[in-house]
């Protein structure tokens, strides 16, 4: 069991640094998410400390998952995370990330960097491609991922280039991007245009299966995105036998469910289907063994009853009284 110190000063509420939500929250496991709040909640709140145990509690972990949490944020430098004994107890400080962002982006001489041609041309292009001029904050943060994200010019081009392609060209959409392929190790304009391809060429199959479905892109909330990401991309199903799935949920509840087609294609997958065909073959199986159980219930019943043999001679002789 670790026992963690928090520096603290006391307040009723608990602030939330915005670079927290926009910068860090985004990539970072739910359960680490919950680990933070809860902990900056004890700080401000004037708690001296609390141990592993009871934060695990709290928030239905495991204690290495609290433990797990409070590295993460400590190698993400959004804490200090210092041992006070060697019984696995630490002191936890807080980092003011409004001040640490500040500092950050001062830490980035522009006139300096416009020295680099390069930098500089990418710059004007990337005004350029959203027509309109870049702010000081906004040169800070394409020159920091050269650094920081070891981004070339022609992949920060490329990105912007895509969020345009969606309509997009407000920083925080762009970063938002940027963040998601620092964390596919996006490394050279190939790794980009593969990238860019699976995730087109999966929504490309999304918009089809929901407009087969008559739902509207706007219309999907996440947990709907994640199922019908698994059916293409885990279960590598093709159109046609989703399409399947979606008509024998049509059939059956007369509405488009996404739990109930999940429920389909899962037990499909575990049968190993891959085509219409094996669904037939599936289907024709079920029906084979349904009447063959039918068949062997009746023979039970009625087969099996022991008949006996009659000498309808004798049985008229003695209806007739003639055996006497």
């Amino acid at each position: 069991m670790s026992t963690f110190v928090f520096k603290n000063n006391s307040f009723r509420y608990t602030p939330v640094s915005n670079v927290f939500i926009d910068k860090y929250m985004p990539k970072a496991r739910g359960e680490f998410v919950k680990v933070y709040l809860l902990g900056l909640k004890y700080c401000v709140s004037g708690e001296i400390g609390v141990n592993s145990s009871i934060m695990a509690n709290t928030l239905h972990l495991l204690e290495t998952d609290v433990l797990n949490a409070w590295n993460y944020w400590n190698d993400e430098g959004v804490i200090k995370m210092i041992p006070v004994d060697n019984m696995n107890n630490y002191k936890i400080d807080f980092i003011n990330l409004n001040e640490y962002q500040e500092n950050k982006e001062q830490e980035v001489d522009l006139l300096k960097e416009l020295e680099n041609k390069d930098v500089k041309d990418m710059l004007q292009d990337i005004e350029k491609l959203i027509a309109r001029p870049l702010s000081s904050k906004e040169m800070s943060m394409y020159i920091g991922w050269l650094n920081d994200f070891n981004f070339t010019p022609e992949i920060i081009l490329l990105l912007i280039q895509y969020c345009i392609s969606k309509g997009k060209t407000d920083s925080r959409y762009i970063e938002k991007i940027a963040l998601s392929w620092y964390d596919a190790k996006i490394k050279t304009v190939d790794d980009a245009q593969l990238f860019i391809k699976k995730r087109e060429d999966k929504w490309m199959k999304i918009r089809k299966i929901l407009n087969y479905l008559g739902i509207k892109d706007s219309q999907v909330m996440k947990p709907q995105e994640d199922m019908l990401t698994k059916w293409i991309n885990t279960y590598k199903f093709s159109l046609e036998i989703i399409f399947k799935a979606c008509d024998i949920c049509f059939e059956r509840i007369n509405k488009a469910d996404f739990k109930y087609i999940d429920g389909i294609l899962t037990s499909w997958f575990k049968d190993n289907i891959k085509t219409l065909e094996d669904i037939s073959i599936k289907d024709n199986k079920k029906g084979y063994y349904k009447r063959s159980n039918s068949l062997n219930k009746n023979k039970g019943t009625f087969n099996n009853y022991e008949q006996r043999n009659y000498n309808f001679n004798e049985l008229e002789k003695k209806l007739l009284g003639w055996d006497k």
